[in-house]
This record gives C-alpha cells, structure tokens and sequence, in this order.
C-alpha cells in the first residue's frame, strides 16, 4: 500500500496541483499540516484537501486563523489575515476542527505537525539533525512537517519522514517537495517537482502580501 505524503502547502495552489498531478499512483494522502498561510489560494488549497477526503492535521498557521497565541513575524502574519479575509465560514470551520494528530491505516502511520509529543515544540526537536528513534510511538511510520525541509530517517522501530514543504520549501531546493510511503515494503520515496514560481509571484503582488512571501520562493529559502 503506497501513501502520498503533503505538508505546508501554505496556500500555493499553483505548487499543490503540480504536486498532484506528478505524484505516482497511490492508494491514500494524507497532510501533516499547514494548508493556509503566506501564499494567495488558502480557500483553493481547503477546497482541493476537502475534495479529495484528505485525512489532514491542524498546522500551527491554521490555527492561527482562529487566533491561536503563536507568535509571527510580519510576513508570516499577513499570510493569516488573508486567509482569515480569504475562506469561506465553512472552509474557516474545517480548519478549526482539524485535529493535533491522525493515526491511518490500522494505527501504522501517525500523522503530526511538528513534535508529535507537544505541538507547541514545532521546530525544537524536529529539525533533520534532531530526528530520532524517541519521536516514534507505536506506528511504523511518524509523517510530521513544519520545518518545511525534507527528510527521512530509518530506525529499528520504524520511519521518520518530513515529506518537505509544497508551497514554501526551506531546504535550499525551490522545487515544491512530497514523498510516498510503502507500508508494506516500510520504504519512503522522497520527490521534488519544479512549478511556476513566477505566476505565484506575480499573484502575491497582486493581492497585496509581502514581496519577500514571492521571492523566497524561487531561492527555497
């Protein structure tokens, strides 16, 4: 059984459709958080989740659209006032009910944002060179995000991976980034696709968010 994995999409809708359509057969998807934010499509991204029955987590800009307390810069900011300007009351509910975690299929893959111990610790702990066989519970394989850099790492009790960001990559590589798990053979398949980060540069522009949210993107950063 083969599983797509999503993270941080961060309303790019022009990154989610590339990653859509290249992604190889597989039998489910599933999203470790972080639909909305930054970019200028968080509606088109909820819908395109909701459509297609994506078990999705709650990411820390998601519930900022709520008004959760965690702390933004600028940026960061103003991608959650236009998503909160941006979505529908529907689309607005769906992200507020979205849980911390998901365990699919049979309990063997658990789904996070950042730690999966205590969602107010996304980045400590989670980073690459912080990955460790503690992380992992019960589940063959732990999908967490929020670091918005890819990752896999095997330990002898099961998988860690960060399927890395679609909408706003950090890792040095601008191409949109997604991974695929096989649960029977416990292997991941990391992959990256290259989009028009200039159409998604010039809708930034136009729907009046910071300059940086678009020119970040083509460096990966």
């Amino acid at each position: 059984m083969k599983i797509g994995l999503v993270s941080d999409i961060h309303g790019n809708r022009v990154a989610l459709e590339t990653v859509l359509d290249a992604m190889p057969p597989v039998d489910g998807l599933v999203c470790a958080g972080d639909v909305v934010g930054y970019n200028p499509w968080p509606g088109e991204c909820v819908a395109e989740l909701r459509e297609r029955a994506v078990p999705t987590v709650m990411g820390n800009h998601d519930a900022a659209v709520e008004g959760s307390a965690f702390r933004f810069n600028r940026m960061a900011q103003a991608g959650v006032e236009h998503a909160r300007e941006q979505l529908s009351d529907d689309q607005r509910a769906w992200l507020a009910d979205l849980p911390l975690e998901r365990r699919e299929y049979d309990g063997r893959l658990k789904v996070v944002h950042g730690h999966p111990d205590d969602p107010d610790r996304y980045t400590r702990y989670t980073r690459p060179h912080e990955f460790s066989a503690r992380l992992l519970g019960d589940e063959d394989v732990l999908v967490l995000g929020h670091t918005h850099v890819q990752h896999v790492e095997r330990y002898a009790d099961g998988i860690v991976v960060n399927p890395g960001s679609v909408g706003q990559p950090r890792d040095g590589d601008p191409r949109a980034a997604y991974a695929v798990v096989d649960l029977d053979a416990l292997t991941v398949e990391t992959h990256r696709v290259e989009y028009d980060i200039d159409a998604v540069r010039k809708a930034v522009a136009e729907a009046g968010l910071p300059d940086r949210i678009g020119s970040r993107l083509a460096r990966g950063q």
